[in-house]
């Protein structure tokens, strides 16, 4: 790893903290909802075994689900961004030497975070939706809520990348 695993528990720690206590009460008419925890799956480096990044998602979500009284619905939905996040990356065609690298802003650059990171977030976004609803009745309602509530993620995610990577 590249950085001390206290780092990263630091981080996992701040991250469930911002969440809970400040991002879940920015909430527009309850229509945006960010969900800011999903940056923790996203900056683990990209060496971490697929076995310790579904393990680390799944810790993750349900540490959310705890505060948040949701009986498993993040913790799904963390798994599954944990899932598709070593497609992302192999997709890059990352070199040797750039495996131990964290996946941030200022290691791949503005073009490569932003998609990488609106794949994942969209992905997280439009699975706990939709398991929220557990319908597809209210279809464009979610879909758009889901939209919105991504734009929003990917905005306070790529403004984190200025303060948590600053030089």
């Amino acid at each position: 790893m590249n950085k001390k695993p206290a780092w990263y528990i630091l981080l996992f720690v701040v991250v469930v903290l911002l969440q809970v206590l400040f991002v879940n009460n920015l909430q527009v008419s309850g229509f945006i909802n960010p969900y800011f925890y999903v940056l923790f799956i996203m900056l683990l480096p990209v060496s971490v075994s697929r076995t310790v990044l579904l393990l680390l998602g799944f810790v993750l979500g349900i540490t959310i689900d705890i505060f948040s009284s949701t009986p498993g619905i993040h913790a799904s939905a963390t798994v599954l961004v944990a899932f598709i996040r070593p497609f992302m990356i192999d997709t890059s065609n990352l070199e040797d030497q750039d495996k131990g690298m964290i996946p941030s802003l200022q290691n791949f650059g503005f073009r490569w975070f932003l998609k990488y990171a609106a794949v994942l977030i969209l992905v997280h976004h439009f699975f706990l939706f939709f398991v929220e609803m557990f319908s597809f009745n209210g279809f464009l309602y979610t879909f758009l809520r889901s939209i919105l509530s991504s734009v929003f993620t990917l905005i306070l995610i790529v403004i984190s990348q200025f303060i948590i990577f600053r030089k």
